[in-house]
């Protein structure tokens, strides 16, 4: 149990769990939802936090500090390189992200964020509450705070990309982002349109000994559903940890692991468990890995994730 612990850790500060809808601790959603009403693009701008917190930004900020990967990547995608002076430790794309200071990870580096005279700081629900106390000496120190709401579907990452582009002054080049993705979504979508015998897929997110997966309400089963595939531990829910006589009675067809950036040989690792000769995903070999980041990482790569799970599935959808 250890093993996963430091991952749960992991994924916490990436903000993946919530995300996902699965450490069962999200704030709850109120009058704070952290949407920035359509239209209010000019500066000053006055907007209201995932968490209540009123944010007023005199102008378009210029130096910009990311907690979380995810509002990184949006930020890159919004063509804000110069305009990033500060990442967590865990920020590791695009590449330009290393060559940003770093402020720490989930216990973040106050002084050090002090020091680089951020204009906006760019916190993430998901960790708002146990990075409280640092988010206030922030705010103490002058610093202006935007709390960026936990987003647990496809909507609301866009929803998310939008508050966050018309925050930064990049409302036209967010909408545009946010086209792009549904249009590849659809596309993705038509190609697996039709299938006419969804395959069963088990997803398994961290390795043994502490194997875990994910059930309903999860980013990856609705990702699965989008591209015309089962999951097989969809009677439950959230992540789980996983009792492998339920996943061979299962008998999926296909077998996903998301943690070979990590852990070596992720398909040898699951084609060799005692026990799971007789799996057909095993049997046929059908046991593929797909980068973490593009599967939980709520940000403009989510379609990639949802177009990799979708070729892992159905290769010959997706010939060219």
């Amino acid at each position: 149990m250890k093993h996963f612990k430091i991952i749960f850790a992991l994924l916490l500060s990436l903000g993946i769990l919530s995300a996902c809808g699965a450490d069962g601790e999200n704030v709850e959603k109120g009058k704070g939802n952290g949407e920035v009403t359509k239209g209010q693009s000019d500066f000053p701008l006055s907007v209201s936090d995932a968490l209540s917190n009123k944010v007023t930004l005199e102008e378009q900020p210029k130096h910009i500090v990311s907690l979380i990967p995810s509002n990184t990547e949006i930020l890159f995608e919004l063509g804000l390189n110069k305009e990033i002076v500060g990442v967590s430790d865990f920020d590791n794309y695009p590449k330009e992200a290393a060559e940003k200071e770093k402020i720490g990870g989930m216990e973040f580096n106050v002084e050090k964020i002090i020091s680089l005279n951020p204009d906006l700081v760019l916190a993430h629900e998901s960790t708002a509450v146990s990075a409280e106390e640092g988010l206030e000496q922030l705010r103490g120190a002058g610093v202006k705070v935007y709390i960026v709401r936990d987003a647990h579907n496809f909507e609301e990452v866009y929803t998310t990309m939008e508050n966050i582009g018309t925050l930064v002054g990049k409302k036209d080049e967010a909408e545009s982002i946010i086209s792009e993705m549904k249009a590849d979504l659809e596309s993705i979508k038509e190609k697996v349109s039709g299938v006419s015998e969804k395959k069963k897929v088990y997803i398994e997110v961290s390795p043994s000994p502490d194997i875990y997966s994910t059930g309903k309400n999860t980013f990856i089963d609705q990702m699965l559903s989008l591209v015309n595939a089962e999951n097989v531990m969809s009677d439950q829910e959230g992540w789980i940890q996983v009792n492998q006589e339920a996943v061979i009675a299962s008998n999926p067809d296909i077998i996903i692991t998301t943690y070979g950036y990590y852990s070596e040989n992720p398909k040898e690792q699951v084609m060799g468990r005692e026990g799971w000769k007789d799996v057909s995903a095993v049997k046929n070999e059908e046991v593929h890995d797909v980068h973490s980041d593009l599967v939980t990482r709520t940000g403009p790569r989510l379609v990639e994730g949802v177009e990799e799970i979708a070729k892992s599935i159905y290769p010959e959808l997706f010939t060219e």
